[in-house]
């Protein structure tokens, strides 16, 4: 008797996991914006930055500007180009940058709906020269 009553409680218990199921996505853009700065246009070779992003070099290979952008800018990559923008080659300028996560999904059948946490930074002095890209121009297929 005392089996059958733990294989009862055993099938409760079980059957109350799997309505407790948790379905979610999350999602999370960031995005950047110079905030601070003064016009600028300068031309060089497109490069990829660290882990994100994108740098217009010198010749040589040596780093003329970050690039602040949110665009998908890879199929310039490898290419001389010219970018006209706002930005600083000293610590006078400031870049905001907003981080927003949002989840949806379902918990326990319950939907949940586009439930967002937004984060909002200001950096200044931000110890490199970089440029803000309002405009990007083509100017050759390679670097060289």
């Amino acid at each position: 008797m005392r089996f059958i009553g733990a294989a009862l409680g055993i099938a409760l218990c079980a059957t109350t996991l799997a309505a407790q199921e948790v379905k979610t996505t999350t999602k999370e853009t960031t995005k950047f914006e110079v905030t601070d700065g003064h016009d600028l246009k300068a031309s060089g070779c497109l490069q990829p930055f660290e882990d994100a992003g994108y740098m217009l070099t010198t010749d040589s290979g040596d780093l003329k500007y970050v690039l602040v952008t949110n665009e998908n800018l890879s199929k310039y990559v490898g290419r001389r180009v010219e970018v006209k923008g706002i930005g600083t080659d000293s610590d006078d300028g400031k870049i905001k940058i907003e981080k927003e996560v949002g989840t949806t999904g379902e918990v326990g059948g319950r939907k949940i709906d586009d439930n967002k946490t937004k984060r909002t930074t200001e950096v200044k002095n931000v110890g490199f020269p970089y440029l803000s890209v309002k405009s990007l121009k083509k100017i050759s297929n390679s670097c060289e």
